[in-house]
């Protein structure tokens, strides 16, 4: 009778997940306990009674996971054997489901733009076009219509990001998985930070656990960790249009100090739609920002080895990460099935003189899993 107990609870989790799939009139599907499309999440939750029992799902004999609840995608369509088993001190408890896999086209790029919070820039209230009646909200929306559309955004300096998600799960798989997309070029690379999160709780929103792609800077001592900045929106816009004493930022190491203006981009630097102040904060890496001439006419910033966006050229393999590559906020590595969100932010705080801050340029994304 426990056993049954068990099982009947998961079969209204079943009636309940196939009531919210499009199944048509299909009878073909009632032979199966769950119907899915590939790269989606299943999600089972069996009710247990059972303390300290132990738990094993197999996939057509091949062991996914131990844990109660499964949370586990498809790369390929198809029909499907998982069991299910709980082991106690006295007995064990099976359960077999048949699953069928569709297949399904899926969008290669950005669906849809969660947040976007740039930080002060020079490319800013330009890409994305701003004016003084955008909130938040409507710039959020000129964000997703951008990356969604084929076009670039600016994230200005430190810290200013964009957060984005697509029509279906970015599976890791072996080696490289995604590509986030700029205008990186020879001797030009503006490095954003890479965060990468799934949606655990099933919601659809990026609120749960993010997770740093740690790249080639993530170990080395010049990197500064949970560095935080505050940017001030200045009093006035300057009537030099070369204004060294501009936008005005502290930060958490007890420094400070100004944006520079450039006489190339005269609109405001400082986001419209933000009030007087705001904080931005993450990993802090040390730029490799060079005036080659001596004089201050030819600066470079050359690229790191790998592990960031607007790094490497799109094309250049060295752009391409690998969701192995992901560590918990402790620095630990974890392993992530899939993920469904991006965040991405401007790792550098440095300016080249005439050539303005180093600002991460986002254009897109590409799953290397989709051919």
């Amino acid at each position: 009778m426990k056993t049954n107990k068990i099982f009947l609870r998961v079969g209204v989790i079943t009636q309940l997940f196939l009531a919210l799939l499009p199944l048509g009139c299909d009878k073909e599907e009632d032979k199966y306990d769950f119907v899915i499309n590939k790269m989606q999440w299943l999600r089972i939750q069996p009710q247990t009674n059972t303390e300290g029992a132990a738990f094993r799902w197999a996939l057509d004999g091949e062991e996914i996971a131990d844990t109660k609840d499964l949370l586990h995608v498809f790369a390929h369509a198809g029909t499907y054997s998982l069991e299910f088993k709980e082991i106690n001190s006295i007995d064990e408890s099976v359960k077999t489901y048949k699953i069928k896999v569709n297949d399904k086209s899926c969008i290669n790029g950005v669906t849809r733009v969660f947040e976007y919070l740039p930080a002060p820039g020079q490319y800013i209230n330009k890409a994305p076009e701003a004016t003084a009646f955008d909130t938040p909200e409507t710039m959020r929306q000129k964000a997703e219509e951008a990356l969604t559309g084929g076009s670039i955004i600016s994230l200005g300096g430190f810290g200013g990001y964009v957060i984005f998600g697509f029509d279906h799960v970015v599976i890791n798989r072996q080696g490289a998985d995604f590509i986030v997309r700029g205008n990186a070029f020879d001797n030009s690379a503006e490095p954003g930070v890479i965060m990468v999160s799934y949606d655990a709780n099933g919601n659809g929103l990026p609120d749960d656990e993010w997770y740093e792609i740690a790249g080639s800077e993530f170990h080395k001592p010049t990197t500064i960790r949970n560095y935080e900045i505050t940017y001030f929106r200045p009093e006035t816009e300057p009537t030099n249009p070369n204004e060294p004493n501009y936008i005005r930022w502290t930060d958490n190491q007890g420094q400070s100090g100004f944006l520079t203006k450039n006489n190339f981009h005269l609109q405001p630097y400082y986001p419209l739609w933000i009030g007087d102040s705001y904080t931005l904060e993450g990993t802090l890496m040390e730029a490799n920002l060079y005036d080659v001439s001596g004089n201050g006419t030819n600066w470079i910033n050359l690229a790191y080895e790998w592990g960031y966006a607007d790094n490497h050229h799109n094309n250049d393999p060295r752009a391409q990460i690998d969701i192995d590559w992901a560590v918990d906020k402790n620095g630990n590595h974890v392993i992530l099935k899939g993920i469904d969100f991006v965040k991405v932010y401007t790792g550098n705080h440095i300016e080249g003189g005439w050539m303005g801050e180093i600002s991460s340029e986002i254009s897109g994304f590409t799953d290397l899993n989709i051919q």
